[in-house]
């Protein structure tokens, strides 16, 4: 499939972008990924939404314009006849100079880099969600003193690592504790636990209570789409600072990103979550989550 990049279609081998493009000097940039469903991202403007805020967040444009986004990824779908497919979108400073003050003004929009990768679905063992998956703990390592914290920055090198150690421990995930030791996410996903029929959740950046420090947390488009369900449903929903005990007395364990929904966690290391099988509360929300992609991708339903 061709890659879309600042206009122009280039096939994967083709694609480039210069050596002083500030992404690839500095990581000075951001990313989405979302899934398209029948030719249609789930939720991608709760994506444009979230990147919107991180740039104007970070500086990285004040009031960055999501539409022409928008547009590049459904170019991308149509250009490339996409059905099903993982999408990744990039946007980095480009060729810009942060350091100097012009480059705030109306012209330097026009010099970010815009990219939008498509590539086939990935696909996961259905074991995966059957019967569970085993999670390592890492950590003191997500901190609410930087500023990029809580948001989906390029630089993902510490995360890559922790999830490579994870996998030499047999472990799908590695769950993030930050400096004070609380339970903060995955390395590419957020954390939800069960305990007595209420789900829990670290909080993510924007929900912390006020005068608190910045949760250094990202705020999931799959986590709010999961969390909506759950009320929904009747079950309580609490946003709170959580520890490893929590995490070890659950009932239950699940991780959500865009490309798995909602993965089940039986075991922490050595230790089993509740009766070490998949609980009843997660089976539902993910079945319950699939069903509203379905009715979403396939214009059935447009509330979200």
């Amino acid at each position: 499939m061709d890659t879309y990049l600042n206009g122009t279609f280039h096939s994967p081998e083709a694609a480039r972008v210069r050596v002083e493009d500030a992404g690839f000097q500095h990581a000075v940039g951001l990313f989405e990924t979302f899934q398209a469903y029948r030719g249609r991202v789930f939720r991608l403007d709760a994506h444009l939404d979230r990147l919107r805020a991180s740039a104007r967040d970070l500086g990285l444009a004040a009031d960055l314009n999501v539409r022409p986004l928008a547009d590049a990824v459904a170019q991308t779908i149509a250009h490339n006849g996409i059905d099903r497919a993982r999408l990744r979108l990039t946007v980095t400073a480009g060729t810009l100079s942060l350091l100097r003050a012009t480059d705030n003004g109306p012209q330097a929009t026009a010099r970010q880099t815009v990219a939008v990768v498509p590539q086939p679905p990935t696909t996961y063992d259905p074991a995966y969600f059957e019967q569970g998956v085993t999670v390592a703990v890492h950590g003191p390592a997500a901190n609410p003193f930087d500023e990029t914290a809580g948001h989906k920055t390029l630089n993902y090198w510490g995360r890559l690592r922790a999830l490579r150690r994870a996998a030499t421990l047999g472990a799908a995930e590695a769950v993030w504790l930050n400096v004070s030791n609380h339970l903060a996410s995955g390395c590419v996903s957020n954390l939800l636990l069960v305990k007595d029929g209420v789900l829990l959740t670290p909080f993510a950046r924007g929900e912390e209570v006020e005068g608190a420090l910045p949760a250094p947390v990202l705020p999931g488009v799959t986590r709010a789409a999961v969390i909506d369900l759950a009320e929904r449903a009747g079950v309580e929903v609490k946003r709170k600072m959580l520890g490893i005990d929590d995490l070890l007395d659950s009932d239950e364990v699940m991780l959500t990103n865009s490309g798995w929904h909602v993965l089940p966690v039986v075991k922490v290391e050595k230790h089993d979550v509740g009766d070490g099988r998949v609980g009843p509360v997660t089976r539902r929300l993910r079945t319950d989550l699939l069903e509203l992609i379905e009715r979403e991708t396939t214009g059935e339903h447009n509330d979200g």
